[in-house]
């Protein structure tokens, strides 16, 4: 691995706190085509709502952070670990590192991790998204 993609692991992206809001999970059910009536009212919390808090939550950019050419960049591998539900309502503040940095076949990969906490701090999911960066 290079040095500066060694240098890369372990930096931390800007936290960010985000409000579960009804009209969110309903925007996210109908995007995906997802009608369950749970999902349209609000009462439950779609498996890929991450992603939501992501977007709207906040916090600086992992590119501008990575430095990446986003014209030479995709969207790798994404996964999510529960540890219970989110619920709709709730306050989640994600924290993001960079778990992982290498390259292969002349290609760069970074897996970015980011732990979701409840009000109370206690972990709800964490994911792990890999982006890559071609030469």
């Amino acid at each position: 691995m290079s040095t500066e993609l060694e240098e890369k692991v372990g930096m931390k992206i800007e936290s960010y706190t985000f409000r579960v809001e009804k009209g969110k999970i309903r925007e996210l059910a109908l995007a995906i085509g997802d009608l369950k009536e749970e999902y349209m009212n609000g009462e439950a919390v779609p498996p890929t709502f991450p992603t939501v808090i992501d977007f709207w939550g906040g916090g600086s950019s992992s590119s501008e952070l990575l430095n990446l050419n986003m014209k030479k960049v995709l969207h790798g591998e994404q996964e999510y670990e529960y540890f219970r539900e989110i619920i709709p309502d709730e306050e989640i503040t994600v924290h993001g590192v960079i778990e992982k940095a290498y390259t292969k076949a002349s290609i760069n990969f970074f897996v970015l991790r980011k732990d979701y906490l409840n009000e109370q701090g206690e972990t709800v999911l964490i994911s792990r998204s890999t982006i890559i960066e071609r030469h």
